[in-house]
């Protein structure tokens, strides 16, 4: 029997519409002579909140190419001066805590009730093979991704220190040119990446799971002194008792650490993202934590802190950039690699010698 026409094995399913990536009928004065759009396309575009622009700035932010990177840093640059005006809020938690399924309900409410602007920089693993993100979180936050106020970009980690993307403090910039006047870093999971994210926003939340067996268990202490709040989520159906119970235990925890800097208690809660049940005791938390450090001198002090650190993580990831890339490194490395592993020479002294030879060919150039 021949296969019906009207039907297959496979089936598309409905997704979210993609608007054209470039206008064909821009103005031809906007591009370079070698074709390439000018700093004022993309900026312009970006303050007009253009989505489909700002997605190629950042993917202009995230390229390795040299000329793409060039391009990349007049644009951020230029972008500067209409950034900052925006609450930068950093989410963190075990794998299965529901970070995804909260940020879509909490940003929903945002953009719904509180008319904000969001923009949710979700940081993906990346693939093994082509170094691109692979859980894609528009397809997590289908509601959301469909409101005409949210932004939400998957950045793949690339595989740098502790799964986070090294260039969300630009996408930041970006987002916030473009009038996001909130902005969302979701982390991998409970690592090293969180020291990461604590350095590039305002307010970090930390979720857990009542009922896991692990409420005081020491391995959390180190992200739990950076947490400015702690949400015990899923406090829904049977649960609800097992998250108080734990939203105490934690309170009672959290007395134990020194006061931060900030001078800012932390705070416990509970929430239900299925149940959209806690989510406004959750935003007016931040609300109440961004006054309380606006007040004090705090906010404005920290940002600067967190500028400071960017320029010396820039300047390591360039150095680093350019170190590995000189061809006579890449050589001797080959050599001392083999001998570092049999114990003929220590790492330390392969180090100073590859050292001597960057700082030779610099002089050289």
């Amino acid at each position: 029997m021949k296969p019906s026409k009207n039907k297959s094995a496979l089936k598309v399913q409905k997704g979210i519409s993609q608007p054209d990536s470039i206008n064909p009928d821009i103005n031809q004065d906007l591009k370079h002579s070698s074709n390439r759009y000018s700093t004022d396309y993309y900026v312009q575009g970006i303050l007009n909140g253009n989505r489909a622009i700002l997605s190629q700035a950042i993917t202009l932010s995230e390229s390795t190419l040299d000329s793409d990177q060039e391009l990349a840093q007049k644009i951020i640059e230029t972008c500067l001066p209409y950034s900052g005006n925006s609450i930068r809020i950093g989410i963190t938690g075990v794998p299965g805590v529901g970070k995804s399924t909260f940020i879509e309900a909490l940003g929903y409410l945002l953009v719904d009730k509180y008319k904000k602007n969001l923009a949710v920089l979700a940081i993906d693993p990346s693939s093994a093979r082509s170094k691109g993100s692979i859980l894609g979180d528009k397809t997590r936050m289908e509601k959301l991704a469909n409101h005409a106020n949210a932004f939400i970009r998957p950045s793949p980690t690339g595989g740098s220190l502790g799964g986070v993307a090294q260039k969300t403090r630009e996408n930041i910039i970006l987002c916030e040119t473009a009038g996001y006047n909130v902005i969302f870093v979701e982390t991998v999971g409970v690592g090293q990446s969180e020291t990461a994210v604590h350095s590039m926003v305002d307010f970090f939340l930390l979720l857990m799971l009542a009922g896991a067996g692990d409420e005081l268990q020491g391995i959390k202490r180190g992200i739990m002194e950076m947490a400015d709040a702690l949400i015990i989520n899923k406090a829904d159906r049977g649960n609800y008792n097992k998250a108080l119970l734990a939203k105490t235990l934690y309170a009672n925890a959290l007395h134990l650490f020194p006061n931060p800097p900030s001078k800012w208690e932390p705070k416990t809660t509970v929430c239900s993202s299925l149940q959209f049940t806690g989510l406004e005791e959750v935003w007016e938390m931040i609300m109440d934590y961004q006054q309380h450090t606006l007040n004090n001198g705090y906010f404005t002090q920290k940002r600067k802190e967190q500028n400071m650190l960017a320029l010396n993580s820039s300047i390591e990831a360039k150095l680093q950039s350019r170190f590995f890339a000189d061809i006579s490194i890449q050589e001797m490395s080959k050599g001392l690699e083999k001998q570092v592993s049999e114990q003929i020479v220590s790492p330390f002294k392969a180090a100073e010698q590859l050292m001597k030879l960057f700082i030779e060919n610099l002089k050289k150039d």
